[in-house]
């Protein structure tokens, strides 16, 4: 044998292995699983502003039953704001909301109100007062964590929901407002957790991998467009076919159907394949796809942790319908893991 055919002698059989399969690793865990449930929604802010939130309550009903121990959502956790706050220059200075409210009721920076939720968490009271809801809902609005701050609120008697403990009156009108803000990190995460007596929500959004460097940012947004318009006939006709759906009084049907393989094939097909078949001298179009998977990979590691330390939890991730395929691909990939029929859960 020569020297080049003892090197493919070599090579070949690590090149097996690396393409290997990794399930099964897992078939002799000690323990039990983690169970995982992904709901793909659409996003409640582009509804009608006739929209009720009552129309969620068949849905809320169902994933109440699943009795997540976790829910996380599609928003940018406070410690990526705290990134983007050092780094205006890369990520842009309106990157997350502002806390100067916040700040200047609880006295907390972004940074320090992130470490404070930490240690009151940690040394949280399985029966708490009203007094430590309203300071924790105030590090929480401090750290950039809204959801989570809403959280304490609907658990606190209505007579309790009032400023004191870190709590101004411009806050307190702050989570007032939520109840009639249109957006699933309220409407159905928060509420949910409130239910089940969560003490927050967790914020998995990620931006740093999609935040391209382009020359010509107006022309890779016109060519993405014409790539989705060309290979996205029937992505176009599922969204008119809920939009309609979601005037209805009960959106529990809508939810069932956007949630099925079959939908949500045609959702990867008009936005991805569409994508990558888009012509562009630079590129413009495969480019996007880069940064859909890489933001992707970050929101689902993102998730990962918030289990990390609680092998055999049940998780509810709740995130934008077109993002499930890739939730659900590769959360179960994880060791340990299962992802649990979302058509099961909401019928």
């Amino acid at each position: 044998m020569g020297k080049w055919g003892l090197v493919l002698g070599l090579v070949l059989p690590l090149a097996a292995q690396a393409q290997g399969s990794l399930a099964g690793l897992d078939r002799d865990m000690a323990g039990a699983r983690s169970q995982v449930l992904v709901l793909g929604t659409v996003h409640l802010s582009q509804l009608p502003k006739s929209f009720n939130p009552a129309a969620l309550d068949g849905v809320l009903t169902r994933l109440e039953a699943f009795r997540p121990d976790v829910i996380t959502i599609e928003s940018l956790p406070g410690e990526e704001c705290d990134l983007a706050a050092r780094q205006p220059a890369k990520y842009g200075a309106d990157y997350c909301e502002p806390t100067d409210e916040a700040k200047a009721a609880t006295g907390l920076d972004l940074t320090a109100a992130i470490a404070e939720v930490h240690k009151t968490l940690k040394a949280w009271p399985a029966q708490p007062s009203p007094a430590q809801r309203r300071h924790l809902a105030a590090l929480f609005l401090a750290a950039n964590e809204r959801a989570s701050a809403y959280v304490q609120w609907l658990q606190l008697p209505e007579s309790e929901r009032r400023a004191s403990d870190g709590l101004n009156s411009a806050l307190v009108n702050k989570l007032n407002q939520l109840a009639s803000n249109n957006n699933e990190d309220y409407q159905i995460a928060a509420r949910l957790a409130a239910r089940l007596g969560l003490q927050r929500v967790h914020a998995v959004d990620n931006h740093t991998g999609d935040n391209l460097e382009l020359a010509d940012v107006k022309a890779f947004g016109a060519s993405i467009e014409a790539a989705w318009k060309a290979g996205g006939a029937a992505l176009q006709a599922q969204d008119k076919r809920y939009d309609e759906m979601a005037l209805a009084a009960d959106l529990l049907p809508l939810y069932r159907q956007m949630n099925q393989p079959a939908d949500l094939l045609v959702r990867a097909d008009g936005n991805v394949r569409a994508a990558l078949r888009g012509k562009s001298a630079e590129g413009y179009p495969q480019m996007w796809v880069a940064g859909w998977e890489i933001r992707n990979l970050r929101m689902v590691a993102n998730i990962r942790e918030t289990f990390r330390e609680r092998p055999g939890a049940r998780v509810l991730s709740i995130v934008g319908v077109t993002h499930k395929p890739w939730f659900d691909a590769w959360l179960g990939q994880l060791q340990g893991v299962e992802i649990v029929d979302v058509a099961a859960v909401l019928k």
